[in-house]
């Protein structure tokens, strides 16, 4: 790596100033394994991304312990010894970093909290549900409930702020709703392949308007209060900020859901809103990404985190939302990556 310190080097992967996706994904990936064991590669490999987007700049900056005047978030403050008594809304929490979410609220909560988990798979969440409730949290008070539904259709998003409104009481004292569910969408076609408009508007009701109608219901159903705290987390990707060829569906939608909450934070600005990438995770969709994705670089790329077993587990990448989530010192509407914390 130390043939970077040419400033006229240009990298593999590297056109008019911008990196590409599969060049940034293992370049994130060798900061991060690298800071965590404290080598000296996380410091020269920092070169590499200094003509990337801010969002990325930060991330290097933070892996290296340096300040960074538009980092999104400080380390200064302690973090809060639990979230308060709280009433979760979660969706996609069957399996994977939905599922991981769920089990870190439940075990950062008061008792008389509610976790409300929402999901398609009815099996998988009931699983999940004894699971909590025989946990210690469960046997402390947590309240878990379940919300069999499909997000991207009108009668899932009414089943889901019913039971959500049934579920809280006068006590809750923080509202936190989690917009997780989403899907990778057909990674073997081209934006030019896509001439099915069905097809695109379906997938965007899922992944766009799903996410912002059940997050509007929410807001509706609880209004600001003096004694009621409010957050809303939107999951993220790299893929919001950085074009990967043959996602073109999932970049989209990703951007789209990143600048509604961005919105979102300018117009209320009492509520806590956050947009958390959890990085390239170990999980089904990785798996559906590495066997159907049509661009051949990409494909490769994960193909070899995998390999390597360089790909985060769902619960090593959502630690670090808690970390954020309880330190509460984050900009509201930020983008906050995995790699950033």
């Amino acid at each position: 790596m130390e043939v970077l310190q040419d400033q006229n080097w240009t990298p593999l992967g590297e056109v008019g100033g911008q990196y590409s996706p599969s060049i940034l994904l293992l370049l994130l990936l060798l900061l991060y394994k690298s800071h965590q064991q404290g080598a000296p590669a996380a410091r020269t490999s920092l070169s590499v991304l200094r003509r990337s987007s801010a969002s990325l700049r930060r991330s290097a900056a933070a892996f290296l312990g340096s300040p960074s005047a538009d980092a999104p978030v400080s380390s200064s403050m302690p973090p809060s010894a639990d979230l308060g008594r709280v009433l979760a809304v979660i969706t996609g929490a069957s399996r994977g970093f939905g599922r991981a979410v769920a089990k870190d609220v439940s075990r950062s909560v008061r008792p008389g909290s509610v976790l409300v988990l929402v999901a398609r798979s009815g099996p998988e969440l009931r699983a999940l549900q004894a699971e909590l409730i025989q946990s210690e949290a469960g046997r402390a008070g947590l309240q878990v409930e379940v919300v069999v539904a499909d997000v991207g259709q009108k009668e899932g998003l009414e089943e889901v702020l019913r039971r959500s409104k049934r579920a809280f009481t006068e006590e809750i004292t923080h509202l936190v709703l989690v917009n997780n569910a989403a899907s990778l969408g057909d990674v073997s076609h081209f934006m030019k392949d896509f001439t099915n408009m069905a097809e695109v508007d379906s997938y965007l009701s899922l992944n766009v308007s799903s996410a912002l109608c059940l997050t509007a219901g929410v807001l509706q159903a609880f209004p600001r209060r003096p004694a009621l705290r409010r957050t809303v987390v939107n999951v993220t990707s790299l893929c919001a900020l950085q074009p990967f060829p043959s996602w073109g569906l999932y970049c989209t939608g990703k951007a789209a859901r990143d600048m509604a909450f961005r919105v979102l934070a300018e117009e209320e600005p009492d509520l806590r809103v956050l947009s958390y990438s959890p990085g390239p995770l170990d999980t089904a969709m990785q798996a559906e990404a590495r066997s159907k994705t049509a661009d051949p670089n990409i494909k490769q790329s994960f193909s070899d985190l995998f390999a390597q077993g360089q790909l985060l587990t769902c619960e090593e990448s959502c630690s670090k939302l808690m970390k954020v989530l309880l330190e509460d010192s984050f900009t509201s509407g930020a983008h906050i990556d995995v790699f950033d914390v």
